[in-house]
């Protein structure tokens, strides 16, 4: 079975997600903005959701997360919780 590692950041408008990402594209880490702003209890852990299978997250979140490519950054991704970017690490 397919497994991935990924961490995200969640917020509340699509407005921030797009400022965030801008931040992590010109150099900000990951960790430190998930840390900053995320609403997430992940966000503690620099967003690390650690492994999971296909099904074990939200529709949308597996999307990407078994679709897109890894070491990315992908986003906003709209969930029924907010507003996410995400960061596939790993699958196998």
């Amino acid at each position: 079975m397919t497994k991935a590692r990924a961490r995200h950041i969640l917020v509340d408008s699509e407005a921030a997600c797009a400022e965030l990402k801008a931040k992590i594209e010109a150099g900000a880490h990951f960790e430190d903005i998930a840390a900053q702003h995320s609403t997430c209890p992940s966000g503690r852990s620099g967003g690390d959701l650690g492994e999971f299978s296909p099904g074990q997250m939200v529709k949308e979140f597996d999307t990407i997360v078994f679709n897109e490519a890894t070491g990315m950054v992908h986003g906003p991704v709209k969930t029924q919780f907010g507003y996410h970017l995400i960061e596939i690490t790993s699958r196998s």
